[in-house]
Formats: C-alpha cells, sequence, structure tokens
C-alpha cells in the first residue's frame, strides 16, 4: 500500500468520525456560511500578482517534522504582508499535522485573503467543513477520485460559493476535469513515491486547456523555476517547505517574492 492509499483509508475513518459528532445541518449554521468568500482565481489573475499561494504546514509523511514552533495566525499574516497572492492551510492532522484551528486562525488573521483548505477530500461532506471553517477554496485530487465523484464534489463546492482545484500528476487524469473546475494544479510530487520533478508541470501545461488557471505545486525552491513555469504558462505557485523550513517562513517569502519583481 502507497503513502496515497494510507492517507485515505485513514481518511475515509477520520469523516465517519467527524459525521458522527456534526451533521451537515450544524456545520451549515456556522457564521462563514454567511461571509462573502475571497476569490483565488481573481486575485492570481489580477495585475503585478506574485502568483505565490504560501503554505502553512509543520509536518509531512517524507519530511517528518518541518516546522513545530510555527503559529498559523502570524505566519500566515506575515504571508500576506509579504504579497503572497493566496494561502493554503493544512487541515489533515495524522499525516501533516494540521488542523481546523490552524485554518480559523489563519482566516481570522487575513479576512480579505484567499485561503485553500489542503486535504484529502473524499466526500461532500468535508466541503461542508471547508466551507464552515472559513475556506474559499477545496483541493480535489484527480487520482483519489473517479470522474464521476470529482464531478459531483465539485458541483457541490459550487453551490455554496467555494471555488475548486483539482490537482492532477499525469495526462491520464487531466481527462477527469469538468468545466466547472476552477483552477488545475499540477503536483510535481508523486504521492505514491513523494518523489519530486518539477519538469512535471511543464510537460503537462500544453495538456491543460487554457479556460482554467495553472497551477505548480510542489518542490519550487527558487525563483528562476518561477521564470520557466510563467512561461509555460502557470499563474499559481504553491510554495510550502521551501518557506516553512526557515526560522521564519514570513521573511523567506518576502525575500523569495521580492527576487521575482
Amino acid at each position: 500500500m502507497d503513502i496515497l492509499d494510507q492517507i485515505n483509508n485513514h481518511k475515509r475513518i477520520e469523516i465517519a468520525e467527524a459525521k458522527s459528532r456534526v451533521s451537515v445541518e450544524e456545520l451549515k449554521a456556522s457564521p462563514y456560511f454567511k461571509r462573502k468568500t475571497n476569490s483565488l482565481k481573481a486575485a492570481l489573475l489580477a495585475e503585478g500578482a506574485s502568483g505565490v499561494i504560501a503554505e502553512f504546514k509543520t509536518k509531512s509523511p517524507s519530511k517528518g517534522v518541518i516546522n513545530d514552533d510555527a503559529e498559523a495566525s502570524d505566519v500566515t499574516a506575515a504571508y500576506a504582508g509579504a504579497g503572497a497572492s493566496g494561502l493554503s492551510v493544512l487541515t489533515d492532522d495524522r499525516f501533516f499535522g494540521g488542523s481546523f484551528e490552524d485554518l480559523a486562525k489563519a482566516r481570522w488573521a487575513n479576512p480579505n485573503m484567499p485561503i485553500l483548505r489542503k486535504d484529502f477530500m473524499l466526500e461532500s461532506y468535508q466541503i461542508y467543513e471547508a466551507r464552515a471553517h472559513g475556506a474559499d477554496v477545496i483541493l480535489l485530487i484527480a487520482e483519489s477520485l473517479s470522474k464521476s465523484l470529482l464531478l459531483e464534489l465539485t458541483q457541490t463546492a459550487k453551490e455554496i460559493g467555494l471555488e475548486v482545484l483539482v490537482e492532477v500528476h499525469s495526462a491520464e487524469e487531466l481527462e477527469k476535469l469538468n468545466p466547472q473546475v476552477d483552477l488545475v494544479g499540477v503536483n510535481n510530487r508523486n504521492l505514491k513515491t513523494f518523489e519530486v520533478d518539477v519538469q512535471t508541470s511543464v510537460r503537462l501545461s500544453k495538456l491543460i486547456p487554457d479556460r482554467f488557471v495553472k497551477i505548480s505545486e510542489s518542490g519550487i525552491s527558487d525563483p528562476e523555476s518561477i521564470a520557466q513555469l510563467r512561461a509555460a504558462g502557470f499563474k499559481g505557485f504553491l510554495i510550502g517547505e521551501t518557506f516553512m523550513k526557515t526560522d521564519n517562513p514570513g521573511k523567506a517569502c518576502a525575500e523569495f517574492i521580492e527576487k521575482l519583481k
């Protein structure tokens, strides 16, 4: 069993437990269901945008603990101040050390920034969770979902005002896309082996229809890579570990974005 299978198997247990504690109707009662969401798509397409989607995560299956001293509100506010176009917050606890508390702190500290709930979404219940805890965008991993389920989850997200980022790693997975998807992310990390190759984005860029905003995810550690990815048509660049492994993630993000100018 590969890492992605392990994560998804455990996620199904988590979802069942969450459903037993909190109903969808209770999630809908959250004050965040009434707020107007922020558009990541618009932020990435804005003139002069850095395109950087700065991620808050404290550990990963491949690296172990990355930064266990970081505070979500402080780091994400620093990311926003540095010029990030959007934020990504891990909410998976078991494998990435994330939580809804981190998402809530990021939302409180950055009311006008688009925030992606980064997790392994397998059921519509999780989409209501995302909206209830302040997310603007959800991630759907094509490798984990059938084409029909991906469409169903996309429709649910759109119905409650969330944008959808679909993550792919191969040309075959692009066949699962539907017109309601807002953004397509190419994960440069193979989720089965966790090996990273930024050229994965470059190879797939020509196969992604132009109606989707393109995002390159993982393994981006230098501004030179951004230039190559921009030339290939990418508007967004999801970066986490490069910033989080430092003593001051916000400063690292600011220095990175300054080099893009």
